[in-house]
């Protein structure tokens, strides 16, 4: 039986705090194969404006999960790349994933 998780403790509040918010998760993985200019992320996530990806992106650099480059150019490219912090959520994707699976199992056991 594993150990209970206090969904009180101020560091499971951080987490979750991230992960609620609408794209976060999955900008967060897609990160993961390695750095990505700003343009090749909204490319990569159709449906998600350049509004809302610059705000998450500058919440995950305020947070320490991704550093921001910048290459001078021309042309200016900016780029982003997890931190040390941020290639962590990668454990928490593969369990989200596993959990998923289990769901889709049950839901087809159960005929729905």
């Amino acid at each position: 039986m594993s150990t209970r998780v206090d969904t009180n403790c101020k560091t499971y509040r951080a987490a979750i705090d991230v992960l609620a918010r609408p794209w976060n998760a999955l900008i967060l993985n897609l990160l993961q194969e390695g750095p990505l200019r700003f343009s090749e992320i909204g490319e990569r996530l159709p449906g998600l404006g350049d509004k809302v990806l610059s705000a998450r992106l500058k919440e995950f650099e305020a947070r320490g999960l991704v550093v921001r480059t910048v290459d001078p150019g021309p042309p200016v490219r900016v780029g982003y790349a997890l931190t040390q912090q941020g290639f962590g959520f990668n454990d928490v994707a593969q369990a989200i994933e596993r959990w998923g699976r289990d769901l889709a199992v049950g839901e087809r056991e159960d005929g729905a």
